[in-house]
């Protein structure tokens, strides 16, 4: 057997450094009042937002949002922002930490 056949073969992997959001649906945020401001903390509060999250909340595009909100969130799908905008909502990214 050749030398390089006989050494093991590892590549590299960019899982480590993926960010990994978790996903909220617009139709669950018809659970907040109307003209509310709606962030990582008050989604974790009312349960929407569950688990360990490096990389925040993205708003996803599925369902039908019926009230004006300020959402604010990590990422935006290009269908949660067209539908929070067109109800007159505002789609805000959080200020970034300081290290």
């Amino acid at each position: 057997m050749p030398l390089i056949r006989r050494i093991p073969k590892r590549g590299f992997s960019n899982a480590r450094f993926a960010t990994i959001y978790i996903p909220v649906n617009v139709e669950s945020l018809n659970f907040f009042s109307d003209g509310a401001r709606v962030d990582e903390v008050l989604l974790r509060q009312t349960g929407l937002a569950n688990g360990h999250s490096s990389g925040g909340i993205k708003v996803l595009g599925d369902g039908k949002l019926t009230k004006k909100l300020t959402v604010v969130a990590n990422a935006f799908s290009a269908g949660a922002r067209e539908q929070i905008e067109a109800l007159g909502g505002v789609c805000e990214l959080p200020a970034p930490k300081a290290a």
